[in-house]
């Protein structure tokens, strides 16, 4: 096993991250309010296509985690896993700045396709909003060293989380042909 890298402050952390996580939903709840209206002299729907190709890595990063973590490479998993929050916090730059100047947008479909990107969508929203501690707490528990509890979590939290993001990929390619 890997020696950990941060020393065990269950309190601290548990505050920290359930604030964090807490802040996160707030913003992106306040997006729904926020719009700014300002011409930047390209497409802000790129932003949503940076999210796509994010939330792809990221996808391909967990699957690449979980192969080193069966095989025993616990430094590539940890590298990797690392890469895959880091690209997670850019992600939500990239979606905070998308949604500030895009606005929403509506599906176009009809009929059994728009029931299938709402069930797509709704599942999507619920889990994206509770995912955040649970990769925290589940990272938090690796870098303290503490093994067992680190892969309990990560049992519940891996498959969310890239259930997350597939579905965000998915979701981009059902609704970008409606961007304006």
């Amino acid at each position: 096993m890997l020696t950990p890298i941060l020393k065990k402050n269950d309190k601290q952390a548990r505050l920290l991250i359930l604030t964090v996580s807490f802040v996160v939903f707030a913003v992106v709840v306040l997006l729904n309010y926020i719009k700014v209206d300002v011409n930047l002299g390209f497409d802000v729907h790129i932003f949503a296509f940076i999210n796509a190709i994010i939330n792809s890595a990221v996808s391909v990063l967990l699957i690449a985690g979980l192969i080193a973590v069966k095989q025993k490479k616990f430094v590539q998993h940890k590298n990797i896993m690392l890469a895959a929050i880091v690209l997670s916090v850019l992600f939500l730059v990239s979606y905070i700045a998308h949604h500030m100047l895009a606005g929403d947008t509506k599906f176009g479909g009809e009929g059994a396709i728009k029931l299938i990107y709402l069930i797509i969508l709704i599942s999507h929203i619920f889990l994206a909003a509770v995912i955040l501690p649970f990769i925290l707490f589940t990272a938090y528990r690796a870098l303290t060293g503490e093994y067992d509890k680190h892969k309990k979590l990560a049992k519940y939290t891996w498959p969310l989380w890239l259930y997350v993001s597939i579905t965000g990929v998915v979701v981009y390619l059902m609704i970008s042909p409606y961007y304006s």
